[in-house]
């Protein structure tokens, strides 16, 4: 029997007529038999062949057994799904024929034969099924998002067959229906920056341009906060056109009709692409400060355990000699213990603040803020002065005795002075223009509130 099902199924996937028939002749009843089950099939033949497109053996075992057109596989679809979904029309045509009502039998995630083809773009399906059962376009898929055909076309970039559905099937009620987010087409069309389906839509007299999902939010108040593409121009000049506003934008439309709609889409335009070069801008100087960091760091830290001069590769404790020291002492603290202290504390400071800075840049703080970028500007004045620093003490420590008063080493020394007053003078500046922003922005504040409320200039 286990042969017999294994030559049905090959059958099946060949598409030969010749050998089902050759198999009813051996067996009979082999079609009435539910052997598949039991033997671990996922599918019915029958599945199996709509998914392949062999129509002439479809029509050949729903004419024997029509009933096979309503036998489940594993994912709860019937055959006309699978035929609907791949667009074999012949096999669709020959499913329907045996019984119209599978068109509105659902799979396991809700959705008809017509959802599938129209998600996959299939038209001629879609044509054929709607001939057969128009109704089917209005059902709605039986999950939480409670999204129509219509809605299904959008979020699967299916043109083609939304204007076929909005053609043949579907009125007012569903070109404005809304899923259950409250979002209409138009809502989904632009937040996929689908700039064509736009277009579309916006051409429809039925269409609501006004109407508000459960956020309270217009199609246009979507285009406003979304990503910035560069899309954005196209369905920028299609909203004008169209006259559609924000939801809180419509008051002042009423007052303002003639000016406010191109006003209000450029400056939003606008304050989108500024936004997006800011983003940009402060993601590149992550990334610089990051490295910048990282070296600093990196250098403190190779000076730090390798001191100029190096460390004493010997013990020498006796008493009476001139030089007692240890094996791996640094050199320098024993020759020069007053310029050694100087010089790590220098470069100690150096590598904390680096570390700081990359602390910072990776514990998820809102670096976006001006204060938090005045605090990455100081910490990393301070990381960079502290290197220099590091670099002129290396500098006098290592020069010979006859070389202390050589004019070469008050020159690198007043260089780096000068160059440590001016960076101390840029950061004063960036400091008093974020005092003078933290006041203007406070004194704004105050002049709200004193708008809001008289009564606080009278008490």
């Amino acid at each position: 029997m286990k042969k017999l099902q294994n030559k049905l199924y090959e059958a099946a996937t060949e598409g030969s007529v010749a050998s089902l028939r050759e198999l009813l002749e051996e067996d009979a009843l082999i079609l009435e038999r539910d052997d598949y089950v039991a033997e671990g099939f996922l599918e019915t033949p029958l599945h199996v062949a709509a998914m392949l497109g062999n129509a002439d053996f479809v029509r050949e075992m729903v004419r024997i057994k029509p009933q096979l057109t309503a036998e489940l596989d594993s994912q709860q679809s019937i055959p006309l799904h699978l035929a609907s979904s791949k667009g074999h029309v012949d096999v669709v045509r020959a499913l329907l024929s045996a019984d119209p009502r599978a068109s509105l039998a659902r799979d396991r995630n809700g959705f008809t034969p017509l959802h599938l083809a129209a998600v996959r773009g299939r038209l001629e399906v879609i044509k054929v099924l709607l001939r057969e059962k128009v109704d089917a376009a209005q059902l709605r898929i039986h999950r939480g998002a409670g999204e129509n055909i219509l809605h299904l076309c959008v979020k699967h970039y299916q043109l083609e067959a939304l204007k076929l559905l909005l053609n043949k099937a579907c009125g007012r009620e569903l070109i404005n229906a809304k899923d259950a987010d409250g979002n209409t087409l138009l809502h989904l069309a632009i937040a996929y920056k689908q700039v064509e389906t736009v277009e579309f839509l916006l051409a429809m007299p039925a269409l609501d341009v006004k109407a508000r999902n459960l956020g309270g939010m217009t199609a246009t108040d979507v285009f406003i906060g979304s990503r910035c593409d560069i899309r954005d121009v196209h369905i920028q000049e299609s909203l004008k056109k169209a006259g559609a506003l924000g939801a809180k934008d419509q008051r002042a439309m009423d007052r303002s009709p003639s000016s406010f709609l191109d006003h209000h889409l450029t400056s939003s335009s606008i304050k989108k692409s500024t936004r997006k070069h800011q983003d940009d801008w402060l993601e590149k100087k992550r990334s610089a400060l990051m490295i910048v960091a990282s070296l600093i760091a990196t250098i403190a830290y190779q000076v730090g355990v390798n001191p100029p001069g190096g460390v004493w590769q010997d013990d020498n404790l006796e008493s009476n000699s001139k030089s007692i020291h240890v094996a791996g002492i640094s050199i320098m603290a024993r020759n020069n213990p007053v310029g050694y202290t100087k010089f790590y504390i220098v470069n100690t400071i150096s590598f904390i603040s680096s570390l700081s800075i990359i602390l910072l840049l990776t514990s998820g703080l809102p670096i976006k803020r001006r204060f938090f970028v005045w605090i990455l500007m100081v910490i990393t004045w301070i990381a960079i002065t502290a290197t220099a620093v590091t670099y002129i003490s290396v500098l006098a420590l290592l020069a010979p005795p006859s070389m202390q008063d050589n004019y070469v080493l008050y020159v690198i020394g007043i260089s780096v002075v000068v160059w440590v007053l001016l960076m101390a003078l840029l950061l004063l500046g960036h400091t008093i223009r974020l005092i003078i922003k933290l006041f203007k922005k406070m004194s704004r504040t105050l002049r709200r509130r004193r708008v809001a409320n008289p009564t606080i200039d009278s008490v």
